[in-house]
């Protein structure tokens, strides 16, 4: 699970100005950690378009429709912070957790963000990560 999240794939400083700017950028990181293509990125507007990617608690999970799976290169996570905040059709978004996924590597990940979600304290803790060590410390260290 730890290759699929490495500290490159986390930028816990990140500005935009609207929903779409941040999953733009979400999937400029997957671009630029080699995760997918760039045509992925399109895809990845395309699925927010079909159906929000907000999970609650300041949280969305931008990933690309079921045909973007060509453009996967590998499996990976992109965890963003914008702690400025975005406005996700009218929630408050501090934290993008990027997904590339091909199979179903990424699943684990999820279950352990759910539970940080599930959990106030955790969620804030990742809401509030200045550092990508802590980030990986709530997604995979602690869930092993």
């Amino acid at each position: 699970m730890a290759d699929l999240l490495t500290g490159d794939a986390i930028r816990l400083h990140e500005r935009a100005g609207s929903r779409d700017e941040a999953i733009r950028r979400c999937g400029e990181v997957l671009v630029e950690v080699g995760a997918v293509a760039p045509a992925y990125v399109d895809a990845m507007l395309a699925r927010e378009r079909s159906i929000s990617t907000y999970v609650g608690e300041g949280v969305a999970i931008p990933h690309g429709t079921l045909n973007s799976k060509e453009s996967v290169r590998r499996d990976a996570l992109a965890v963003l912070r914008f702690p400025d905040g975005v406005d996700w059709d009218g929630s408050d978004v501090r934290v993008c957790v990027a997904i590339a996924a091909a199979g179903d590597g990424h699943v684990d990940i999820l279950a352990s963000l759910a539970e940080i979600l599930m959990d106030p304290d955790q969620a804030a803790r990742l809401r509030a990560a200045t550092d990508p060590a802590d980030v990986l410390d709530l997604l995979i260290l602690e869930k092993t």
